[in-house]
């Protein structure tokens, strides 16, 4: 018996490769490397190129590799890109989604742990935000997140298909043990681009917007070890595999830092300033959003191990580094 990883050479989605890996699991990664790296997938777990969409090939892996479980991290995530291509965001987020989920049904896949977002909450009236918030997303990204969550709860009713959707806010952060790490040379993660600024390979970083509703005007945000969110993952899967009920899960540690507070943490751990802009407001950021994460802890019996700013920042500088070093090689 196998789990089945998709997007597992992507940054979240590689650090679940390696945790399962490591705890002896058999790996199937599926990934159509438009964002990911081959080389990130640990070479213990099986890596097989293509598209979530294309059932015949995905029909073909449930059987061959005995898919007992599929962890579904492929997809777009930037949020003002799905603002300007909204009709791309529901195709790779969604559309190809339904064909996954439909594949998993018809294999006899019993369990599906998928990589939803706070984006769904949009912007929320109280902080911190629970599960049980009226989700009223504000961009094409958190939409097609939230239609692929209906389409999770429709399918468990259904055919029976038990899933734990988790609901991440903002991972960051790299393996603690210098394996992995987010890799995307444009990504646009906050921590990722400071980390960059700081090492010279931007010449500036932009902050959007300093006129919101929050102590010192930029976007408050929860920000997750993803060692951490791995965790949860980990958690989510032994919860299922014991019979335990679907449902939707937050994974943040409950607090929130400011941008400007990420930045200078970031200007702590590399010992000097970094060139920022600041400009006006971006579409599709909420102000300020905060998770309740009393859930995740109570139902799955997650434990955080990593939750400290400064400990993030430095694991993402030093993956940053990494970086460095790989490509000059």
């Amino acid at each position: 018996m196998s789990i089945l990883v998709t997007g597992g050479a992507g940054y979240i989605g590689s650090h679940m490769v390696l945790a399962l890996a490591d705890a002896g699991e058999d790996v199937v990664v599926i990934d159509n490397l438009s964002t990911g790296f081959a080389w990130a997938v640990d070479p213990r777990a099986k890596l097989i190129t293509g598209d979530i969409a294309d059932q015949a090939l995905i029909g073909a892996i449930i059987k061959s590799h005995g898919v007992e479980a599929i962890v579904h991290f492929a997809g777009s995530i930037v949020v003002p890109d799905s603002i300007t291509d909204p009709l791309g965001y529901y195709l790779n987020n969604t559309v190809k989604s339904r064909a996954l989920v439909e594949s998993a049904v018809t294999g006899g896949v019993r369990n599906f742990i998928f990589s939803s977002t706070a984006a769904v909450y949009g912007n929320p009236e109280t902080q911190p935000v629970f599960e049980t918030a009226r989700p009223q997303p504000i961009s094409p990204y958190g939409t097609s997140k939230l239609m692929t969550e209906w389409m999770l709860r429709d399918s468990h009713l259904a055919y029976g298909l038990n899933y734990v959707a988790l609901r991440y806010f903002n991972v960051a952060g790299a393996d603690p043990k210098g394996r992995s790490g987010q890799s995307t040379p444009r990504a646009t993660h906050l921590i990722k681009v400071a980390c960059q600024t700081a090492l010279g390979q931007r010449t500036s970083m932009d902050v959007f917007g300093t006129d919101y509703d929050t102590p010192d005007g930029t976007c408050l945000r929860d920000y997750i070890h993803v060692s951490d969110l791995i965790g949860a993952h980990v958690k989510a899967l032994a919860h299922l595999r014991s019979g335990g009920e679907s449902g939707i899960f937050n994974c943040g540690y409950g607090k929130g830092y400011s941008v400007l507070e990420v930045i200078a943490a970031v200007e702590k751990a590399h010992g000097a300033p970094i060139n920022k802009v600041l400009g006006p407001r971006r579409a599709g950021d909420p102000a300020a959003i905060v998770a309740g994460a009393a859930r995740v802890r109570d139902i799955l019996g997650w434990v955080p191990a990593h939750d400290d700013l400064d400990e993030i920042v430095t694991s993402a500088l030093a993956w940053e580094q990494h970086l460095m070093r790989r490509n000059a090689a």
